[in-house]
């Protein structure tokens, strides 16, 4: 892969990033549903190289220094990854004409992401299984994706 490829795929991640956190704060503000917190994705980072490795619910672990810093850190490095997956899917073809059936399928493939593995690491089961309402926590995940799927297409249009 050379440099500017790489470079337009980071730019494209943080573009989809930030495009899908202006969905969490539609849904924040308008919907008034809160979104995922990134300080508590954080607080799980900062206590892995402390040896904890499971929480009843991060809600209920001690808070740590740097764990919004980190949280939000880890979701655009999350996202910058994931802007990769189109290139895996279409390959260079995506670079010189993104598709939205690519992008949305990156979405839905990015889900696995907060299902399996973040939301049993905070504690929530898979899947958001241990929450109160789980089905509309599944929702939003699968909406929040979307719009990162939307966002790899808009800010790959514009890029590429």
């Amino acid at each position: 892969m050379d440099r500017m490829t790489l470079f337009q795929t980071v730019i494209t991640g943080v573009a989809a990033t930030a495009i899908m956190d202006l969905w969490s704060l539609f849904q924040k503000y308008i919907i008034k549903i809160p979104p995922l917190n990134y300080a508590l994705v954080g607080r799980r980072l900062l206590w892995l190289p402390k040896g904890k490795f499971r929480h009843n619910t991060i809600i209920s672990t001690n808070s740590e220094h740097g764990e919004r810093v980190t949280g939000w850190l880890f979701h655009y490095l999350t996202g910058i990854l994931f802007a990769f997956i189109p290139l895996i899917l279409d390959g260079p073809a995506w670079l010189n004409k993104p598709l939205l059936v690519t992008a949305l399928l990156t979405g839905l493939l990015t889900l696995f992401a907060p299902l399996i593995i973040l939301q049993p690491a905070l504690g929530f089961g898979i899947a958001a299984s241990q929450t109160l309402r789980p089905w509309l926590a599944r929702l939003l995940s699968v909406l929040t994706h979307m719009a990162y799927g939307c966002g790899l297409y808009i800010a790959a249009l514009i890029i590429y």
